[in-house]
């Protein structure tokens, strides 16, 4: 594929991916709401991501902990550890580690789920039955992936604060009480809201992406391999780009 090919292939998803998020706004709104379908969907998605983020919010808390607490100690600053990792685990390592692995494990799960459905005709024979399929399938799963992400990442929040007191009580004698003391004492809502908030963003990226890849998959199973992979790296990407723009619209926010 040369390069012209290859930027009109770009310009082509742009457009095609804006206009899937323009028929999503406009779909959204319009009664039925399949909330049975956005609650199992919420639910799926939990249970499949649970795991993985436990792990990973344990890993960033603890390893945070353990590579500043030998910078503040060159400045006699150790005392300023509990309030360091919170800021930095609350305003933006928890909500972006925990928006790409969501990306990675729940994004591609949407592009292979509805690239097998439109392959497979099973899309298809839902229009063909009266059923909106757009409605039924891609709303439902971003209503459920924009709500879910938020919660996930609170959820992060917290156990990267207990990976935190684990690195922390390696080199100083803390009660957990007293660490969750210095915690609260460094943070505020002016911290916790933008960190929470910008996550309905990445959550809404994830599942429009990955709706918007597998809803219009083609050529069989090459296809639904191409739009798994291919909704990890958009999403990825858009997640971090987004979250660029959402920082610096916090900092005038909140300075």
């Amino acid at each position: 594929m040369n390069f012209t090919e290859r930027l009109n292939q770009f310009f082509t998803t742009v457009g095609g991916l804006t206009a899937f998020t323009i028929r999503f706004f406009v779909e959204v709104f319009r009664p039925p709401y399949e909330i049975g379908e956005i609650r199992k969907h919420m639910d799926e998605l939990g249970v499949k991501t649970f795991s993985i983020v436990s792990i990973t919010g344990f890993i960033i808390g603890l390893v945070l902990g353990m590579q500043t607490q030998p910078v503040l100690a060159r400045f006699g600053a150790e005392m300023f550890l509990p309030g360091t990792i919170a800021l930095s685990v609350i305003r933006e390592l928890g909500p972006v580690l925990t928006a790409l692995i969501f990306a990675g494990r729940v994004g591609s799960g949407i592009g292979a789920e509805l690239g097998s459905m439109r392959v497979t005709e099973q899309i298809d024979a839902m229009e063909v039955s009266a059923v909106d399929p757009f409605r039924y399938l891609v709303v439902t799963r971003v209503i459920a992936t924009t709500l879910m992400l938020p919660l996930l990442t609170i959820y992060v929040d917290f156990i990267a604060l207990i990976g935190g007191y684990i690195a922390v009580i390696i080199t100083q004698n803390l009660t957990f009480a007293y660490y969750i003391h210095l915690v609260l004492e460094a943070i505020t809502f002016s911290d916790v809201i933008p960190g929470v908030a910008k996550t309905f963003v990445f959550g809404f990226i994830v599942g429009i992406v990955g709706s918007y890849l597998g809803f219009n998959a083609t050529k069989g199973t090459e296809g639904v391999g191409k739009a798994s992979t291919t909704a990890v790296v958009i999403s990825s990407l858009l997640i971090l780009l987004f979250d660029m723009i959402l920082v610096r619209l916090t900092l005038i926010i909140f300075p």
